[in-house]
């Protein structure tokens, strides 16, 4: 059975299309005109500490492929396991009980917005901090997969209002630049283990919290 790339599949958009887009929405952002938004109700859990949580290339490697019978399976990886870094995220955020995360990976959309279903994923620690996700049931599943990463994740910074966020994410292109100054990019294999993306996140929640508390 042919594989699918799992979370790095793009539908036939022309990548000068996105950097086009991107563009345009940046100048929007400056202007202070409203920015890209999707027609869903609002998030049930608004402002606070936020958290953006994509899977692969954070948690586990980049490389996770949908095999059919089988689900998502991590391929070209040795020696690692989907969810392998799990346990350190939560002894990093363990200081900080009260940042909720939200999904930002496309295995929400994969699963038709489910987001219990794909939270189940996640250590029990990190399940309890899971609020929401950039993705909604409502929404047009193949225009949410044509915004790039920065653009889902700011389309739901305006509606979620978060009092602070940042995003744990190894998919840096085309994020707006204001986007990219909460944007702790991780290593494709190693993830957040990777020492010196580690360091970043660590001091990044430490200002965070420094800055609104």
């Amino acid at each position: 059975m042919a594989l699918m790339l799992f979370e790095r599949q793009l539908p036939s958009v022309s990548k000068s299309h996105f950097i086009t887009e991107v563009q345009r929405l940046e100048e929007i952002m400056l202007t202070g005109i409203p920015g890209p938004t999707f027609s869903v109700p609002s998030p049930r859990y608004m402002g606070g500490h936020v958290l953006m949580l994509d899977f692969d290339g954070v948690l586990h490697p980049e490389s996770v492929y949908l095999l059919h019978r089988h689900g998502p399976t991590l391929m070209n990886a040795p020696g690692h396991k989907l969810f392998e870094n799990c346990p350190l995220l939560e002894e990093v955020l363990g200081p900080y009980p009260d940042l909720r995360i939200v999904l930002s990976t496309s295995w929400v959309r994969r699963y038709r917005g489910s987001i219990q279903r794909v939270a189940r994923r996640l250590s029990p620690g990190l399940q309890a901090r899971v609020v929401g996700a950039t993705y909604h049931s409502a929404m047009d599943p193949a225009e949410f997969a044509q915004a790039p990463r920065g653009m889902q994740v700011w389309s739901d910074v305006l509606r979620r209002n978060p009092e602070a966020w940042l995003a744990l994410d190894d998919d840096y292109l085309h994020w707006p630049a204001w986007c990219r100054e909460q944007l702790v990019r991780t290593d494709p294999m190693l993830g957040i283990s990777e020492p010196s993306v580690l360091a970043d996140l660590q001091t990044r929640l430490s200002a965070m919290y420094n800055r609104s508390g």
